[in-house]
């Protein structure tokens, strides 16, 4: 079954792709959600028709994502976590508590587009933040000790 998606999903692809799915994947959730159009010759004519007018709009958006990815650079982001003996963490280091370190260096993503490993001990980690279907950025993420007062 081939469709039109009219958002952003994870794992199956961007707005305005036309992909080929299941039928009943395609037929009992992607389009009474509202996530995708079934693909007929005149929704592929629209679908032409806005992609032609919005391709000015996604170069200006392709553009602002290459320029966050410079801006981002080869920083590495500090996060301070509770720790056992071991170095093993207590609790979890989330995408929030990374769009939070971005966001003190004046970065502001959504902790959706950001995707980390699951980190259980102190070290150095890799993160990607999607900023545009073309454009990811690969971050460094340092998970250390919190110090405790004696």
């Amino acid at each position: 079954m081939e469709i039109i998606l009219k958002t952003d999903i994870a794992g199956l692809g961007y707005k305005n792709d036309t992909l080929d799915v299941k039928p009943g994947y395609g037929r009992n959730y992607l389009i009474p959600q509202g996530y995708a159009l079934l693909a007929t010759p005149s929704n592929k004519k629209i679908l032409a028709e806005n992609l032609k007018q919005a391709a000015h709009k996604a170069e200006k958006l392709k553009s602002d994502a290459e320029a966050i990815a410079e801006q981002i650079g080869d920083s590495v982001f500090i996060i301070t976590m509770k720790t056992g003996e071991s170095g093993r963490i207590f609790g979890r280091v989330t995408s929030i508590q990374i769009s939070d370190a971005l966001a003190l260096k004046g970065i502001n993503i959504d902790r959706k587009k950001i995707t980390i490993e699951d980190i259980k001990f102190v070290g150095t980690y890799k993160a990607i933040v999607d900023l545009h279907k073309e454009v990811k950025k690969e971050v460094s993420v340092s998970v250390v000790a919190e110090e405790v007062e004696a």
